[in-house]
Formats: structure tokens, sequence, C-alpha cells
């Protein structure tokens, strides 16, 4: 690990002072620039206990953890075992998926660019026993689907469970123990885990509620949702999972995990998204792909129960950087700590977010008319009013979601960001960043709210809905 400059000094009071503002107990930067790694730590894990981080502590990655599934995913059609265009219905066969039964339509490719169509967000916990992904699976002959296959872009957890199904069937054994045998043991991995069993051997982070500094009350998500969502890893481990990526596919030991055409495969742009909504400019094969400066950035974001967690790796410039963090709303912190460290490695920055637009730019507030109304899927509900010629949101999480933290019905102001009347910005306070949504309509004409990168459609009987 590289050891301390005035530039690392510099960088470790940034994050001090960013996590101040931003009210996050505890953070993990880590770094791999120059063919070397640097991690800095500050604050608590747990609010309550006060116990310091420290650069080796652990935290949950969320929903970066479906890059390490898209990975075992690349791995089995290396081997000959699977393919991108096989169907769920020809490796799971019997698998029903939701009502309509898509599963014969439905392929790999679909679920690792989230274009299936299934509802994203089931959180139903099947327990804690081996066949508790399976159990998972078998509740999705119950999912909605809420656009036709391939129509669009839209987060899929869902999918990513099944996709750690598909990784149990073929191998014969539980995704938990695929992961071991295929990434953490081979790339000499000690502090990646995903069983609160394990983590506590270690120092590990809790989450917190927003703003409040309050430890949060559940761990972690169902072990249900594992391939979608649940290792826990230290900043380290996760540069080093990022570094076969950006190595090519082969380990520190020159081990080759995975091929350079699957590794180039995953970060190829399969499906173009909205830039407002989304976050990202195109999904590759789970990687998230944006654009900075005419230059390719790939990675993923994860959050979890008061937990927030980002990744991005520039290949050109061989740069890596994550942070970990145990409070939720921690983006304007990792965009001002990424814009930092890509600057000075890499002369590159993520572009400026989206804002309010002015003037002529503004849409004639009788056009807003159209999208008032509700807006559902499994565990969200959104209305959209109109109040005194301007939009507001009142969203709420609902069903097995709201169980992992649910502070009530959130209002906001929708400010216009462009002359269409469909794209927008919003935020919960003047501290925070904006953040982009849109609406649109699928090709049978249904309503359609966009955010989060999820497609959140309009209710059938809720149209001006006041």
């Amino acid at each position: 690990m590289r050891q301390p400059t005035s530039s690392t000094s510099r960088l470790a009071e940034h994050l001090a002072e960013l996590a101040t503002q931003a009210q996050v107990p505890g953070a993990v930067l880590g770094i791999w620039a120059d063919e070397q790694e640097t991690v800095l730590a500050h604050g608590v894990l747990n609010a309550a206990t006060r116990l310091r981080v420290t650069t080796d502590s652990l935290f949950q990655i969320g929903s970066i953890t479906k890059a390490w599934t898209a990975t075992m995913i690349m791995q089995l059609i290396d081997e000959g075992r699977l393919s991108l265009a096989a169907t769920v219905a020809q490796v799971l066969p019997g698998t029903r998926l939701t009502s309509a039964d898509i599963g014969a339509r439905v392929t790999i490719g679909h679920l690792l660019t989230h274009t299936s169509g299934i509802d994203g967000d089931i959180w139903t916990d099947t327990g804690r026993g081996s066949d508790c992904v399976e159990r998972y699976v078998g509740l999705l002959a119950d999912a909605a689907v809420i656009h036709p296959i391939g129509a669009a872009y839209s987060y899929c957890n869902s999918g990513f469970v099944l996709l750690g199904r598909i990784i149990e069937v073929i191998d014969g054994e539980e995704w938990d123990d695929c992961l071991r045998r295929r990434l953490i043991e081979p790339l000499a991995l000690t502090s990646t885990m995903t069983l609160p069993e394990q983590v506590l051997l270690h120092r590990a982070a809790l989450g917190h509620k927003a703003g409040q500094g309050e430890p949060v009350s559940v761990w972690n998500l169902p072990r249900s949702i594992g391939p979608a969502g649940l290792i826990t890893a230290s900043a380290a481990d996760l540069l080093t999972f990022a570094r076969l990526h950006l190595d090519g596919g082969v380990a520190a030991d020159g081990a080759r995990l995975l091929s350079q055409e699957s590794v180039s495969a995953m970060r190829q742009p399969r499906f173009e998204t909205s830039p407002y909504g989304s976050h990202i400019d195109a999904i590759g094969l789970a990687w998230r792909l944006w654009d900075w400066g005419g230059r390719q950035v790939f990675g993923h974001d994860g959050s979890t129960v008061g937990q927030s967690a980002y990744l991005r790796i520039d290949p050109q410039a061989r740069v890596i950087a994550c942070l970990l963090t145990n409070a939720p709303g921690a983006d304007a912190m990792c965009t001002a700590l990424f814009s930092e460290i890509f600057s000075a490695h890499a002369g590159i920055a993520p572009p400026a977010g989206p804002e309010p637009a002015h003037g002529p730019d503004l849409p004639a507030p009788a056009d807003l008319s159209r999208h008032v109304g509700r807006y559902e899927r499994t565990s969200r509900r959104c209305d959209v009013i109109l109040r005194a010629g301007r939009l507001h949101l009142v969203s709420e999480f609902t069903g097995e979601r709201a169980k992992f933290g649910n502070p009530g019905p959130e209002e906001v102001e929708l400010h216009p960001a462009d002359a269409t009347g469909d794209n927008f910005v919003c935020r919960s306070a003047d501290s925070d960043p904006w953040t982009a949504l849109s609406f649109g309509r699928l090709a049978d004409q249904t309503r359609y709210l966009l955010l989060g990168g999820r497609v959140t459609l309009a209710s059938p009987l809720a149209s001006g809905r006041p």
C-alpha cells in the first residue's frame, strides 16, 4: 500500500470535510493509480459504539455485487456451459416467469442488461436456508411485467437473483459457495463475505439513517437477495476485484479467471439509457457505463440498509476509485472525491449533473397536467400532483421494501430540466444534488415515470388523481 504523501494527506482531509458536510458517520476511500493502492479511512463504524473506521474495515457494497454475479456468469460462458442467447426456460426448465410465462423469451443477455421487463424490486425474505435463492425464484411466477422484453432499461434486482440461481444449478452448489470458489479464493480475498456471522469476525460498519447519524435497526437485506446485493467487503478487496477487470481477467498471481473477450464484452454498450432518470449513459453486461469527456468509465453503485457504495474504473488511465460509506445519500460526496481523484490521475472528471432549466427553456405550465396521476410498482408508490402550476412528487416505499427503512411519504417539487416538459429534476434539501427523472410512454401508450433507473407504470385508474 502506498505511503502517505502530501497529496494523500490533503485527500484524507477532504474526505473528512465532505463526510461531515454529508452527515456520513464513517467512510473508506480506496484508490488504485500509478500501479499502487491507497486506502483512506474516516469516522466511526457505528455512531452508538463510536468504534473507529480503519482502512481494513468492512462495508456492504450492495448492488456492486451484481458485477461479481455477472463475472461468474461470464466464466460459465467461457467454459462453454452457458451463452448470452440462452433463455431462462432452457437453463431452468419448469421455472415460470410472471403470469405471462415469459421465460422462453427472456435471455441471459436480457437479465444482465436489466431489459427483461420483470418487476425488479421484489424484496421477499425466503429465509436463511440453502434453498433461499431457489425459493425466491419460485415467487417470480407472480411477478409483474412492466415493459415488453428488450424494450426498455429498468433496474432489476429480481433478474440478478435469477442469474444467481442459474449459477447454482449449473455449478451444483449455493451461490455463496460458487462466489467463494470462483472469485474470493482465486483472488486471495480475505475480507469479502456474504453472511453476517462471517462479517462479525471483522471490523464492520453498521448503516445509519439519512442525515440523522442514528444507527439502523436492520443489519442487511434478506439472504434471498444475495446475488443482487449481499456482498460485504473491504475497500482493498473491492479494488482487487476491479483490477481483475482492469487487467483483462488475470489475477495478481497471473491466473486467468476470465477471458479477455468476456472482460471486453461486459463493458461494451448494450442499451443506451435515458439521460434523465437512470444516472448512466449506457448499460453493458451488468457494468454501468459513463461518458466522461469522451472517455468511457465503467463501474457500479450499491445501496443497502443505511449504507452506500460507489466504484468507478477508467481502463485507459488504469485508475480505480471506490467509496464505501455507512449512510445513504453520499452521492455529492462521491462526485467531489472522484472528481478530485480522476482529475489528478486521469485528466477527466464526472460531467456536471442536471439542473433546473430557466427562462425560455421552461415548458408551458398547461402541458404539465398530462403527467398527473399515480405510478406504482411492487415496492414503490408515486403520486404526481399539480399545484399552483408546478408538479410535485409524493413517494413512499411499500410492501416488503418498507421493512428496510421507510421514513414515510416524501414530497418534492419537480423542476423542468428542459423545454420538453418530460424531463425534470428534484431534491429533498437545498444541500442535496439534483436527481433527474422523466416521464414517457411505452409502445402501447402506457404512461410511466423513470426514476432511479426504474420504470414505474401509471396506474390505469389513477389518471388525474389530485
